[in-house]
């Protein structure tokens, strides 16, 4: 196996590019804030799109849901009249269409899907060794599906919200670095979900760069 050089767009929890390191790859996370994995010398903190100009071996990369993902369908309306949603949409096809032989593009169920083509497939943390329920796409470009490594329990659901809806745990409640939990609705829960679990993050780093 050779050295790789790898590019982790939006991926300010360095948990991929870490696992990439581990291995030997020069992996590099990019994102607009400071890192919180505890490896600046690895990070770009910048825009990613004069980045994807640049020669990489593989670009891994976690754009941002927000105006995407089916769940906040709800404001769909306003997002495609005030351009939000397009311009998520293009974000997404710029990293989708860079010039590099290997890309892969995580991002929960979505518009992307219609507005593009459905993701190569869908993957879950418990399929990885994590025991939490988060469904999530990965279009590919040159790599393989994900293997699963460890199949687990799905993890423990709760009821929460006014219509007693039920969420998996790993879904509904979300933990900082200290152990403190957050409900869904606080502003640090939309940076906390988005953090790739342990297992999902070993396997692409292992898998893709065989």
């Amino acid at each position: 196996m050779r050295n790789m050089k790898i590019l982790v767009a939006c991926e300010e929890s360095q948990t991929v590019t870490i696992e990439l390191r581990k291995l030997g790859h020069e992996a590099y996370s990019c994102d607009t804030e400071p890192c919180s994995g505890g490896h600046p010398e690895w990070h770009l903190q910048q825009d990613v799109i004069p980045l994807l100009k640049e020669k990489w071996d593989m670009i891994i990369a976690f754009p941002p849901c927000t105006h995407l993902a089916v769940s906040g369908a709800r404001h769909f309306k306003e997002k495609i009249a005030d351009g939000r949603q397009q311009e998520g949409i293009d974000f997404f096809m710029a990293i989708a269409n860079a010039d590099c032989e290997k890309i892969a593009i995580e991002n929960p169920v979505g518009i992307i899907s219609t507005k593009w083509r459905k993701p190569n497939q869908y993957v879950q943390p418990y399929e990885f060794g994590d025991k939490a329920q988060k469904k999530t796409g990965l279009w590919l470009k040159g790599l393989p599906n994900l293997e699963p490594t460890n199949i687990v329990d799905k993890g423990d659901f709760v009821t929460t919200g006014k219509n007693n809806k039920q969420y998996a745990k790993g879904m509904a409640w979300f933990y900082d670095e200290n152990g403190k939990s957050y409900g869904w609705s606080h502003p640090m829960t939309a940076k906390l979900r988005s953090k790739t679990f342990p297992g999902i993050a070993k396997a692409m780093a292992e898998q893709w760069t065989r």
